[in-house]
């Protein structure tokens, strides 16, 4: 075993037994590749990443890879989801040096954490125009061995550079015609066929649906309101989501939602939830209920601690294969539910003998008109459901990261409270209770400061913006759905905490990690959403929820700050931003 052994993150733990010498982020490793001059090598995943699985088997567990690591670089291994701070810093350098980030994330940077070259995955050997990670190692120490002096001006120059031109926004107002322009920018990457943005791989972007919702209501804009109502009808029939054991896959590989990247992560599910319920909410049509109610029964079967934490995912792998524990052969659906059952499911699910997925079926309703299913079919189908599902269960399950994070759970806690609120269903509001007082109870230190990661009994790691922004959000949702004043209370004492600790007086905006967290080589401002909202963003709702509910102005000018900040790029760029003019476009159109 090597220093990993001794950590407490899933996915340090994963590469424990490697062969290469792997350091956690630290001291340790920093002060070896200054006295022996080394360069580092980061390996940024998280332990449910399939490609961090492929890297991990082809190169890591290898030793003729572990051999050129040891000798010539200084190993170490990062959890994304542990220290997003440190994956933050390194994606915008990835996006500034090569344009797109991914996991894994492979560093090589100087003894003092100043990045020269970046990449995401790599095979072991080079194939195609693919170079593998021995000639990569090989080439990377023959020019720091030639060229090391000027390598460390270059990337000294690049961390300059990069502090120019990403952690400050341009500055403004935004435009009048922000939420139109935002609309039908949205409408210019629309799929009419098949729902969903842009080509493949299409990814379920649900602040895209929530602004066109938000959008089309407060405007009467029946387009806007047509483009998210097919995208979450044929999401929900394709096959990114699971027909059998509910929940939402990460992303589709093609453009139909047919075949997902079968990985489950807990703040896809609850951000789901939310413009599932927000339809309904909207339309009043069961469908968008029912979907809702299928997430919300995933998460709770299958993420909820005994002890009301909600873990962070479900691994896309079982027993080394994607998707393994989830697909089936037409063979093997009609042995399990017989001849006449069988040939039903196999019907309305696309379940045929070549196959959608590697020579296996991944079951999904596109093509079938849902409002057509005859109601003793619709009877037949969840008998045949519930019996794949008992059978499936009896399968080796996909790994589950039990890592507990504040951030993520402030998403799934607000989403439950709003569907609770929106279903006038009392026990998602008591799961979302649970939740909250788990975290409160449990991820709150003595002197009143959030931190970020629970396991194994131990909260560490001081929070970062987004764990204070997701938690206020769910908060306030908590606080609208069953008015206990002791969560309204407990918001008001986490924004000023907040404002206290992350946000920059002279620029505006709010940093992604505190003055109490490690200092990075960038402190960066998080506005960009991603695949969860940027911390800013959520702050930024949260705040004006609070002054709508307390009247107190220093809110408002605090998210009227924020926006100011950024606002050229946001009228630039607004599908970069939307969770932001989400919140704007609530606050400004009532």
């Amino acid at each position: 075993m090597n220093r990993l052994a001794f950590e407490k993150s899933p996915y340090l733990l994963q590469h424990k037994d490697n062969p290469v010498d792997w350091y956690p982020w630290g001291k340790e490793a920093f002060n070896k590749a200054k006295e022996e001059n080394k360069p580092l090598f980061i390996s940024i995943g998280y332990s449910t990443c399939h490609w961090c699985h492929v890297m991990n088997r082809e190169s890591f567990q290898d030793e003729e890879v572990a051999e050129l690591l040891n000798r010539y670089f200084v190993p170490i291994k990062v959890d994304r989801e542990e220290r997003p701070d440190i994956d933050k810093v390194y994606m915008i350098f990835a996006e500034a040096m090569i344009g797109f980030g991914g996991w894994p994330l492979n560093v090589v940077a100087t003894p003092d954490g100043k990045p020269f070259f970046i990449g995401t995955y790599f095979p072991k050997r080079t194939r195609d125009r693919m170079i593998g990670l021995l000639d990569l190692l090989n080439r990377v120490n023959n020019l720091w061995e030639s060229k090391r002096n000027e390598i460390v001006t270059e990337a000294s120059e690049i961390v300059e550079e990069v502090k120019k031109q990403y952690l400050t926004g341009r500055k403004g107002k935004i435009d009048s015609d922000i939420f139109m322009t935002a609309k039908e920018e949205l409408k210019r990457i629309y799929d009419r066929k098949n729902g969903g943005f842009g080509f493949k791989p299409k990814f379920p972007m649900p602040q895209y649906i929530w602004y066109l919702l938000e959008y089309g209501a407060r405007n009467d804009d029946k387009e806007a309101l047509e483009m998210a109502e097919l995208t979450l009808e044929k999401m929900y029939k394709g096959g990114i989501f699971d027909h059998i054991g509910y929940g939402f896959y990460r992303y589709s590989v093609d453009e139909k939602w047919l075949i997902p990247h079968f990985e489950k992560m807990l703040y896809d599910n609850a951000l789901l939830g939310i413009v599932y319920a927000k339809a309904y909410n909207l339309t009043g049509k069961g469908f968008y209920k029912d979907v809702a109610e299928k997430i919300y029964s995933f998460a709770v079967r299958e993420l909820l601690s005994q002890d009301g934490g909600f873990y962070s995912a479900l691994d896309a792998e079982s027993e080394g294969t994607e998707g393994k524990y989830y697909v089936f052969t037409y063979d093997e659906i009609i042995e399990i539910l017989g001849k006449y059952l069988g040939e039903v499911y196999c019907k309305y699910y696309n379940i045929t003998k070549k196959g959608n997925f590697s020579g296996a079926n991944n079951p999904n309703l596109i093509g079938v008109n849902l409002e057509e299913i005859f109601s003793d079919d619709i009877e037949k189908l969840e008998k045949a459901r519930e019996i794949l599902f008992e059978y499936r269960g009896r399968r080796i399950k996909p790994h589950r990261d039990e890592k507990i994070l504040t951030s993520w759970n402030g998403l799934i806690i607000g989403s439950l409270a709003n569907a609770g609120r929106v279903f006038r269903n009392d026990d998602y509001i008591q799961m979302a209770v649970k939740s909250a007082d788990f975290i409160v109870s449990n991820l709150i230190d003595s002197n009143g400061n959030l931190m970020s990661t629970f396991i194994d009994g131990k909260a560490y790691n001081f929070g970062f913006l987004e764990d204070y922004a997701f938690l206020l959000y769910g908060l306030l949702e908590l606080y609208e759905s069953c008015k206990d004043n002791k969560y309204l209370d407990l918001s008001i004492s986490l924004a000023d905490k907040m404002i206290n600790l992350f946000e920059d007086k002279d620029d505006g905006g709010l940093y992604f990690y505190s003055d109490l967290s490690e200092e990075l080589i960038l402190r960066p401002k998080d506005f960009r959403d991603g695949a969860t909202p940027s911390g800013n963003s959520m702050a930024t709702i949260g705040l004006l929820k609070l002054f709508k509910i307390t009247q107190d102005v220093k809110y408002r000018d605090l998210a009227e700050k924020i926006i100011y900040s950024w606002g050229q790029d946001i009228n630039d760029y607004p599908l970069d931003y939307l969770y932001l003019l989400i919140a704007a476009h609530e606050f400004l159109t009532p």
